[in-house]
């Protein structure tokens, strides 16, 4: 394998073998925990624009298969792992690791202390960092002087409406980014989903006549996008049961007055312990966020906390007081992820039940 660096703006530079495609790229830098779901991972558009590092050893031993994609096409912008394996006996498998990141232009490096990065990165959040061919001091100019676009649900989101059809309640997905996992879930509940642009108006939304509406999950800052948005939330909960997942948590708090701040450590992975309130019962969670909800912001004469983390108690979810909307920071789908948080959807799909003025 050909050497490449791996270099970060705070001046560091990692040298390791290159694979996957030869191209040079730049991103913010994140690491994940999870242990298994790389190709879910590397297809979710939460991952846009990021370069992952990956903390179990090895990455890629059971290849990519057609029933993992989260998008179709995957915008993360490279890989970073201790050791990749190319060899895979899965039956699965229709590409290994280093074909697919070549087919989509991501490239890797593996040969990396990953355990040293993850560190750093855990000391140093919001750290940008490029994968080139020469960690010389031009190469450090070109990454300082990237700027990344705040823009980042604008390019992931579908700027149409489509169908995604079944035979029961009639849901609309708003779309910020969504991941598929979000759709599988609600067709094994029979739902008959169109998902729409983030831009739609409630009016647009409500002209669906939709039994539900489900906030997806996507990247970036909430803060970013227009307060527009925030507004059609608003209308939105007070007509038609909400979900909120991800990015649709943390707009669904700002529609409610609660604010948004970075968390001092990113949560990436599937390892999470989180507690639901009202049972006392312990969850493990998939989560990506880098943004949380700042508890000291809630109303509480509108919302009510749901759930909280266990290793560093921060908010999970949250209910409104008045309507039937809620919202979860983490990922209930499953992909990647346990099993245990699916049961999201189906107290959803039991609230799609209330519609209209009898709440």
């Amino acid at each position: 394998m050909a050497e490449r660096y791996l270099i970060l703006s705070d001046g560091t530079a990692y040298k390791g073998q290159a694979f996957g495609s030869p191209a040079t790229t730049s991103g913010n830098i994140v690491f994940n925990t999870s242990v298994t779901g790389y190709q879910e991972l590397l297809t979710d558009p939460i991952y846009h624009n990021q370069i992952i590092v990956f903390t179990t050893p090895t990455i890629g031993a059971v290849g990519v298969n057609h029933e993992s994609y989260e998008s179709i096409l995957p915008t993360t912008k490279g890989v970073i792992v201790r050791e990749v394996a190319n060899v895979s006996t899965n039956r699965q498998r229709s590409l290994s690791l280093d074909q697919f990141l070549r087919v989509h232009n991501i490239p890797g490096i593996s040969g990396i202390d990953t355990r040293q990065l993850v560190r750093k990165l855990r000391r140093n959040p919001g750290l940008n960092a490029s994968i080139v061919d020469v960690a010389d001091e031009h190469a450090f100019d070109q990454l300082n002087a990237t700027v990344l676009t705040n823009q980042q649900v604008a390019q992931v989101a579908t700027p149409r409406p489509y169908a995604n059809p079944g035979m029961g309640h009639n849901i609309v997905v708003i779309d910020f980014g969504l991941k598929s996992g979000i759709l599988r879930e609600l067709a094994v509940r029979s739902a008959n989903v169109t998902v729409v642009p983030f831009t739609s108006s409630a009016e647009d939304i409500l002209n669906l006549d939709p039994d539900g509406v489900v906030l997806s999950s996507g990247p970036g800052d909430p803060r970013d996008l227009s307060t527009d948005i925030l507004t059609t939330i608003q209308q939105l909960q007070t007509r038609v049961p909400l979900l909120g997942i991800g990015l649709g948590h943390e707009l669904f708090a700002l529609a409610n007055d609660a604010e948004i701040m970075r968390l001092p450590v990113a949560h990436q992975g599937m390892n999470h312990p989180i507690r639901e309130i009202i049972t006392n019962q312990i969850m493990y969670a998939a989560q990506a966020e880098e943004f949380g909800v700042d508890r000291e912001s809630i109303d509480r004469n509108q919302l009510l906390i749901t759930h909280i983390d266990l290793i560093d108690g921060s908010i999970q979810g949250l209910r409104h007081r008045d309507y039937p909307a809620f919202s979860v920071q983490f990922f209930p789908d499953a992909a990647p992820g346990p099993w245990e948080t699916t049961q999201v959807f189906d107290d959803f799909i039991e609230l799609t039940g209330i519609r209209g003025d009898r709440f």
